[in-house]
């Protein structure tokens, strides 16, 4: 049975940094570097992790994280855990600088080993946590680089794929910061239609 690579690296983005998997001619070998153990697992195991949705992928991630070779999945921050996290951040690029928090990122949003995508509806749920945040903040203010800094962390942090730009406008001058994921940017990619053209970003 020839194996999907897309399965293998499904499963690759969800194990943890410990963890290591071999591909094998009757499925895959996971090894667990931590605790010196190996884990088999069938070619059609494998295969059910390029399904992203299906309720059987799900049950062997469960198997995984219980297993100790996968990472759960963080829940989503509340309202007021993203409000905190927005006033924070806002707080940092005022005294570091927004060059120097870029720099910072990987720190705070490491590149886990599980970089699912993220559905639309996780990311328009927090997109509309952010700005409502943003907007009755009178400190932020709709700034557009602490919301994209704010989104980026909160996903990155979730093990969903998520990609921070900074983008900029030549007539007249401007420069804009976004954070893309599921086809959906916050803050919008191009506000008040005006578009921007992406000179940084973090987390390719």
């Amino acid at each position: 049975m020839t194996q999907d690579p897309d399965a293998l690296d499904a499963m690759t983005r969800i194990l943890s940094p410990h963890c290591r998997v071999t591909r094998l001619p009757s499925g895959a070998l996971i090894a667990d570097w931590k605790r010196t153990r190996f884990l088999g697992m069938t070619a059609a195991d494998v295969e059910k992790f390029a399904a992203e949705s299906s309720e059987e992928r799900a049950e062997l991630v469960t198997g995984l994280v219980r297993a100790g070779c996968a990472k759960a999945r963080r829940q989503a921050d509340t309202d007021a855990e993203v409000g905190l996290w927005l006033r924070s951040g806002h707080l940092l690029i005022r005294t570091l600088g927004f060059g120097r928090v870029l720099r910072l990122l990987p720190l705070v949003a490491p590149q886990y080993a599980r970089t699912d995508t993220p559905s639309t509806a996780d990311v328009a749920r927090l997109k509309r946590a952010v700005q409502t945040a943003g907007r009755r903040s009178w400190l932020v203010n709709g700034d557009c680089k602490t919301e994209a800094v704010t989104a980026f962390v909160l996903l990155r942090r979730r093990g969903f794929q998520a990609v921070l730009h900074v983008g900029v406008r030549e007539h007249p001058f401007a420069l804009h910061a976004w954070t893309s994921a599921a086809g959906l940017s916050i803050p919008d990619a191009d506000p008040r239609g005006h578009a921007f053209t992406p000179v940084l970003s973090v987390g390719c």
